[in-house]
C-alpha cells in the first residue's frame, strides 16, 4: 500500500520520512491507508514554498481571491457525497452525521466568499483639520491549522478559507489518523486556480506539530485538540511569537429543569451525548438534573440510549457508529471501569456490545451512570466517547454552582420551558456556547466557535468575524495633503 503523499508548492510529493502510520476502517478494522509522519524538513519545504507565494496572492484583489472560495464551494458541494462516504470510511461516524458535518464545512467556505465585504476598513475624514484617518487589513503571511481526528471535513474548514480568502498561504496538518478525507479536498483545491504554494497539506504527527509551533516564518497556528496539547501548543507557538487560537477540550453539562418538555427534549439530548459515538467537543457529557424530574429523566434517557442501534456507520439503518481505534476504545472503557470502581451506579453497560457483521470493529455500546459526584473521574475528566453520566442537584443555582466548579467551559445547554431559567442560565454559564433547548451548541459559520476558560487558548475564535481579525493585520493609515 503506497503512503500516502504531501501537498507541497501544488505539486504531491513523497515525505522524506521512514516512518509511517496505518489508517485503520474503525468499523472493520482494516487498514485503509499509510499516513506518513512527515519530518520537519517536510514542513520546512512546505513553509518555503507557502512564504513564496505570500507576495502575489496578498497583492491579489479580494474579490478575485474570493472568487476561488466560490469554486472550492461549487466542488465540495459536487463532491459532498464522495466526502462525507470517506469521512465515514476513516473516522467511523454515521453517513447522517459525516453530511451534517460537510455541510457545516461548506457553510464557512460560504461565509468567506464574502471576504471582499467582512475584510472592509473603515475611516473618518477631517480627523483634525486637512487629516484624515483610514484602517486597512492585511493580510499577516503563511498561517498554518493542526486539525484533530474526530471531524476530518468540517474542522480544516474552520480556517482555511478564511486564511486564504483574507490573503493569507496555509498549511494545513491534518490528524495522522484521518489523512483521506483532507487529501480529496486537496485535490479539490487544485482546480480552484490557486497559485501554487496557496495551499498547502502536510501529513505527520507530533514532529510536524513541534515544527509548526517554532518555525520562524509561521505567523499564525490554529489548532483543535485536547486541552493539555492545547495549553502545550499555545504555550511553545506564542514564546515564537505567533498569534494562536487553541481549542481545547470540553467537559459539557446538559441541565434539565423540572418544566423540561421530555418528549420533546430526549431525542436532542440523546444524540448530543452518543451521536459521533462521543467523540465530539460539543458533546454532552454529563446530564444535570434539577429536583424532581431526575428519575424520569434518567430512565427516558437509558429507553432512548438502548434503542441506538450501533454497527457500521456507512450503513443507513445504524445511529452510532464506531470509537476511532482500538486505543481509544481501552481508554474508554477504562473511565467505565473507574466510574463502577468510584461508586456511581452502571444503568446502561456498553462495554460487551457486539457488532456481528463487524467483528474486527472498535465499538462500544451507549454507557449510561446516574449518582455521579462531580469529583469522580468520569464526573470531571473527558471521556470523549459514548459515556454519559447523571449529576442530580436540587436547584438551577447549584446546576451552575457544578459547571462554575468545573475548568473546562467549552458548551452547556439548558432544556426547559422557563424563560426566566433560560435568561439566567445563559447569563451565567462559564461556557461560550449555550444552547437553549438545544442538545448541541454549534454556533453557525457566521459566529465565533470556541470555548473559554481551559477549553480555549487565545483571544480570537475560529469562523465567523474573528476570523477575519485572526488573519488580518489593522494598519492605520494618517494622511495630510498640501
Amino acid at each position: 500500500m503506497e503512503p500516502i503523499s504531501n501537498f507541497i508548492g501544488g505539486r504531491w510529493v513523497p515525505s522524506r520520512t521512514a516512518e509511517f502510520q496505518n489508517v485503520h476502517n474503525p468499523a472493520t478494522g482494516e487498514v485503509i491507508a499509510r499516513a506518513p509522519l512527515s519530518t520537519r524538513e517536510d514542513l520546512d519545504r512546505a513553509v518555503a514554498s507557502a512564504k513564496r507565494a505570500f507576495p502575489e496572492w496578498r497583492d491579489t484583489p479580494a474579490p478575485v481571491r474570493a472568487r476561488s472560495m466560490f469554486r472550492l464551494r461549487a466542488l465540495l458541494e459536487e463532491h459532498a457525497e464522495e466526502i462525507s462516504q470517506t469521512v465515514t470510511r476513516e473516522h467511523g461516524k454515521t453517513l447522517a452525521e459525516a453530511r451534517g458535518s460537510v455541510r457545516r464545512g461548506i457553510e464557512c467556505v460560504e461565509v468567506a466568499c464574502g471576504t471582499p465585504s467582512l475584510m472592509m476598513g473603515y475611516g473618518l475624514e477631517n480627523v483634525a483639520a486637512g487629516i484624515d484617518c483610514n484602517v486597512i487589513r492585511q493580510p499577516i503571511g503563511v498561517c498554518a491549522a493542526i486539525c484533530p481526528f474526530n471531524f476530518p471535513a468540517m474542522v480544516p474548514l474552520w480556517f482555511l478559507p478564511f486564511a486564504v480568502a483574507s490573503g493569507n498561504t496555509f498549511i494545513l496538518k491534518p490528524s495522522e489518523q484521518v489523512p483521506l478525507t483532507q487529501a480529496l479536498i486537496a485535490r479539490l483545491l487544485e482546480r480552484c486556480d490557486l497559485p501554487h504554494g496557496v495551499v498547502n497539506l502536510v501529513h505527520g504527527g507530533r514532529a510536524v506539530v513541534e515544527a509548526i509551533c517554532d518555525h520562524p516564518d509561521i505567523r499564525a497556528v490554529s489548532f483543535v485538540g485536547s486541552t493539555p496539547v492545547a495549553r502545550a501548543v499555545y504555550r511553545r507557538a506564542t514564546h515564537a511569537g505567533k498569534r494562536v487560537q487553541a481549542l481545547g477540550g470540553a467537559k459539557n453539562f446538559i441541565v434539565i429543569m423540572p418544566d423540561a418538555d421530555l418528549d420533546r427534549s430526549m431525542g436532542a439530548i440523546t444524540e448530543s451525548f452518543y451521536g459521533c459515538a462521543g467523540e465530539r467537543c460539543l458533546a454532552g457529557s454529563a446530564l444535570v438534573t434539577v429536583g424532581p424530574i431526575h428519575e424520569a429523566a434518567r430512565e427516558r434517557l437509558a429507553e432512548s440510549a438502548s434503542a441506538l442501534r450501533v454497527g457500521d456507520g456507512a450503513q443507513p439503518e445504524v445511529s452510532m457508529g464506531p470509537v476511532i481505534s482500538a486505543t481509544h476504545r481501552q481508554r474508554v472503557l477504562g473511565y467505565i471501569e473507574r466510574g463502577i470502581s468510584e461508586g456511581a451506579r452502571l444503568v446502561l453497560d456498553g462495554r460487551e456490545h457486539a457488532v456481528p457483521d463487524r467483528p474486527n470493529g472498535f465499538f462500544l455500546g451507549p454507557t449510561l451512570f446516574d449518582g455521579v459526584a462531580p469529583a469522580m473521574a468520569i464526573g470531571r475528566e473527558e471521556i470523549f466517547g459514548p459515556v454519559a453520566s447523571i449529576i442530580p442537584v436540587g436547584s438551577l443555582k447549584e446546576a451552575i454552582a457544578v459547571m462554575d466548579a468545573h475548568p473546562n467551559a467549552n458548551a452547556t445547554s439548558i432544556f426547559t420551558s422557563s424563560g426566566k431559567a433560560a435568561r439566567e442560565f445563559a447569563r451565567l454559564a462559564t461556557a461560550s456556547m449555550v444552547g437553549v433547548n438545544i442538545g448541541v451548541a454549534a454556533p453557525m459559520a457566521p459566529f465565533p466557535f470556541g470555548g473559554a476558560r481551559d477549553s480555549f487558548f487565545g483571544d480570537l475564535k475560529a469562523q465567523g468575524r474573528d476570523a477575519y481579525e485572526f488573519y488580518t493585520d489593522k494598519k492605520v493609515v494618517i494622511s495630510r495633503w498640501y
